[in-house]
């Protein structure tokens, strides 16, 4: 009797293992089950927290357990584990049968239906975009304007002037839209800030066909800021004409540029140097190119683009419409205007020595090493507000920045060096306040439009007149009031000298700057009688 109790107690374990092979692990879905809310007789779907999180979180469609029959409350009720659900949540009895592998389908389909919903969204924003951006237009800031009715301009072009808020054309665009809208070449000479791109922009606007998803005109520019401030224009004219504009500068990301130039652009905005790069890779094809805008041609061909000029107008059509824009008038230009041009209409209004109007023009006789001590003196006797400070050479910025900011001065520099996202932060560090000092080249600066800048620092002698006009012109504009001041050292009294014979002689103020001895002397005889008396 105990040899049986004892082989019976061995044997136990095994016995158990074996009545229960191939029996479910008992789960809370077979409790479930056993309480009378299973459907069809079988095993309710997991539906615990831990498993429907994975899927949620972009699982594939096979792995994700959870069926939208599992809740009739949505996700908020697919989190809650079917054990602990009220009974108005529990899923209702299906009218049919459904198989597991109908289950599954069920459960692969839902977030796949989910996903193809919020694609079908973006993408039905994207596209209605230019539609809303027409239904959409700015309101009119100012009354319809005779003035610009008189030049010619249409009356779409006309409610976009309205929302610009302008009531007056300037003398550039009198001079330049009526001959524009006559179908005439263009040679215009005005400064930067006289509204030039107005002047071209809405003859440019009325040649677009919208229809024809081509590239019907491009703008050329010599700097990424200013081609963004023309982008601007265009698209504020686009939401009028119907057209689409695109930015083709460095520092932007080339395969940004391709995918947008294959859905089509009517109008490019671009430095040289990257549009030959699309032309040489075949993203930009300018055989339907219309209308051709060469703004600030002058500083194009000085800072080596005569070539790039020659390669790109040699790949648009002859019987194209031409428009040249520059402050000055040198023999290069008179090259290109004769190769390049139809019978061209020169109109030249303001001679640029008005540029300086409401401008107060200092020179300061400054030793080479003596610059950064003549800065600092005009930063606290002259109480320099905000300033645009301009060096010949990429080199010089960098450095008069450095120094500047170990005294303790807020700068930044701005050069061709830089990455476009770079450039755009300081201008936006510039334009809110946060900067006192923004050093720049001449090319760098050459497309700035702040109107608040109060001073000017030539640090360097600018090399030419026509340099030394564009960059005082940098301040007094809207009307306003401004100072230049000039820092003239023992190698710049030949060039300086060809720059007050240009501008005038009564025009430009000479302002004495304390030497360094004159700086120094005073306070070492200060702290001699402090010795002294101690």
């Amino acid at each position: 009797m105990k040899l049986t109790r004892l082989i019976d107690t061995i044997a136990r374990p095994f016995r158990r293992t074996a009545g229960e092979e191939g029996a479910p692990t008992p789960t809370i879905h077979s409790l479930h089950s056993q309480n009378g809310h299973s459907q069809n007789g079988q095993a309710a779907e997991p539906a615990a927290p831990a498993v429907r999180e994975p899927a949620a979180r972009g699982a594939s469609p096979g792995a994700r357990r959870p069926s939208r029959l599992a809740s009739t409350n949505g996700r908020a009720a697919a989190s809650v584990p079917a054990a602990e659900r009220a009974p108005s949540q529990q899923a209702p009895a299906p009218t049919a049968p459904a198989t597991p592998a109908q289950g599954e389908a069920q459960a692969g389909r839902a977030p796949s239906r989910r996903r193809r919903r919020r694609r079908g969204r973006g993408t039905g924003a994207a596209q209605a975009a230019p539609g809303d951006g027409r239904q959409g237009r700015p309101p009119a800031l100012a009354p319809i304007s005779e003035a610009f009715r008189a030049l010619g301009v249409d009356a779409t072009g006309l409610e976009a002037i309205a929302a610009l808020g302008f009531t007056e054309p300037t003398p550039i665009q009198r001079e330049a839209m009526p001959r524009l809208f006559a179908g005439s070449d263009v040679v215009g000479l005005a400064q930067t800030g006289t509204g030039k791109t107005l002047a071209f922009g809405l003859p440019l606007a009325r040649t677009i066909d919208p229809e024809a998803r081509e590239v019907q005109a491009i703008v050329l520019v010599p700097t990424r800021e200013l081609a963004k401030q023309v982008r601007e224009v265009m698209d504020h004219l686009a939401l009028f004409y119907g057209f689409t504009a695109w930015a083709l500068t460095g520092g932007s990301r080339v395969q940004t540029d391709i995918e947008r130039l294959s859905k089509g652009v009517h109008v490019v905005v671009g430095t040289p140097g990257r549009v030959i790069d699309h032309i040489k890779r075949g993203t930009l094809s300018l055989a339907t190119v219309r209308f051709v805008v060469l703004d600030e041609a002058d500083q194009m061909l000085d800072i080596g683009f005569a070539r790039d000029i020659d390669y790109i107008l040699r790949h648009a059509p002859k019987d194209r419409q031409t428009a040249l824009f520059s402050a000055t008038m040198p023999e290069s230009i008179g090259r290109l205007v004769w190769r390049y041009m139809r019978n061209a209409e020169r109109v030249a209004v303001d001679p640029e020595q008005r540029t300086a109007e409401g401008v107060e023009q200092y020179y300061c006789e400054v030793a080479e090493r003596d610059k950064l001590r003549a800065l600092q003196y005009l930063y606290e006797m002259r109480g320099l507000g905000r300033t645009l400070i301009f060096c010949n050479t990429k080199v010089g910025v960098d450095r008069l920045t450095a120094a500047l900011n170990a005294a303790g001065v807020p700068a930044q520099a701005i050069h061709g060096d830089l990455r476009q996202s770079q450039r755009d932060r300081v201008m936006a560090d510039f334009r809110a306040g946060r900067l006192e000092f923004l050093v720049a080249t001449n090319v760098a600066a050459r497309g700035l439009d702040i109107p608040d800048i109060e001073d000017v620092v030539n640090y360097d002698v600018p090399q030419n007149p026509e340099e030394y006009i564009h960059r005082i012109g940098r301040t007094a504009r809207a009307g306003r009031r401004g100072c230049s001041y000039t820092f003239v050292s023992e190698w710049d009294v030949p060039a300086w000298d060809a720059i007050v014979r240009e501008v005038g002689e009564g025009v430009v103020q000479y302002l004495p700057v304390p030497a360094r001895w004159d700086i120094e002397e005073p306070v070492a005889a200060g702290s001699g009688e402090a010795a002294g008396g101690s």
